[in-house]
């Protein structure tokens, strides 16, 4: 089947998922299209013969709306989620899944009582083929038990519009989902703390920031989170194990060797072009999920939920110099995975 899906929210990141879904992924189409700008969603919804209409609601029910994409406001998010379970269609939401704990707990709640999984959350980075390789090494067992991770998240720049708590909410979140899955493992606290900071920031934001989590079995996690950088889009994990370590491998560049500048490898500067193919993944499995009739197999809207305790409790420490603070999460329900 063609699996007809409906898209609220076309601004940069909705354009580029509409892309994928009409020229890069097979068997899917794009249907219909909402923004807050109507005009831009009149113009996006031409360029794939979708239709324009007014707002989600109008969107989520239609017949010809199998499924959802929601690449919207981060605000308007569990409203629109919330919408789709109610009608029972498969909805995937790029993160956050809401930008409250207590709004991403009525989401969990929704869906527990519809009786299946519909909500994919968009954490792209557990489709990137050098996490999935990380994550068979790691499940193989050969390196023992994990004992510290070590992680970057370097951006070249970032807009004045950016703040310190973004560092957390909109920057290392990816990490924090990304970890639990590798590790199997979940986070129990979060500490930030500030070094000196670099000359090439906003006035108003601390960059960069250290952050350090700790999860149930004990595993310690630093985490730079540098958002000025200046030289590059730079993605680091090490996972270190009683014997043994593995690494995230950089994506693969040519070697260039000149009189002028010696050896060199061009750093990729671009959030898009670094995890371009874990995008395309993410979407191919979501689209064949749908098609299928089966449930999502991505991060779930208990990991939505879990990603945005644990970047409060981030948040909570940067705005209290560092203090430790406890992920005070619920217990798991059986549902996705749990015991509770």
């Amino acid at each position: 089947m063609t699996v007809r899906v409906g898209v609220i929210g076309a601004g940069m990141i909705g354009q580029d998922h509409i892309r994928r879904l009409t020229e890069v992924v097979t068997g899917a189409t794009v249907t219909a299209v909402t923004d807050l700008d109507a005009a831009r969603a009149a113009e996006v919804a031409a360029t794939v013969g979708a239709a324009a209409l007014p707002d989600g609601a109008a969107l989520i029910n239609p017949p010809d709306v199998d499924a959802v994409l929601v690449t919207s406001w981060g605000p308007t998010h569990a409203e629109h989620v919330l919408n789709a379970i109610a009608a029972g269609k498969p909805v995937f939401c790029e993160k956050p899944l809401a930008t409250t704990a207590e709004d991403c707990l009525r989401i969990v709640e929704a869906e527990r009582a519809h009786g299946s999984r519909l909500v994919q959350v968009g954490f792209m980075r557990r489709f990137d083929p050098g996490y999935r390789q990380m994550k068979e090494v790691l499940a193989a067992g050969s390196l023992g038990a994990p004992l510290m991770v070590h992680c970057a998240h370097r951006n070249p720049t970032v807009p004045d519009a950016y703040h310190s708590a973004m560092a957390a909410q909109d920057t290392a979140v990816h990490e924090i989902d990304v970890l639990r899955w590798l590790l199997d493992d979940e986070i129990v606290s979060a500490q930030v703390v500030t070094p000196r900071a670099t000359s090439k920031r906003f006035a108003h934001l601390k960059d960069p920031q250290i952050m350090i989590f700790e999860t149930v079995h004990g595993v310690r996690i630093d985490l730079e989170v540098f958002v000025n950088c200046q030289y590059g889009y730079d993605i680091q994990c090490e996972v270190v194990g009683e014997e043994g370590l593995v690494r995230l491998p950089d994506p693969a560049a040519v070697g260039v060797r000149t009189a002028a500048a010696g050896h060199a490898t061009a750093v990729m500067q671009d959030w898009k072009d670094r995890f371009a193919e874990a995008f395309d993944t993410e979407f191919r499995e979501w689209i064949a999920s749908v098609a299928a009739g089966a449930e999502p197999t991505g991060p779930s809207a208990w990991d939505g939920y879990a990603a945005t305790v644990i970047t409060d409790a981030a948040v909570r420490s940067l705005e209290s110099d560092g203090t430790v603070v406890s992920a005070d999460m619920k217990p798991r329900p059986a549902f996705y995975g749990g015991s509770a």
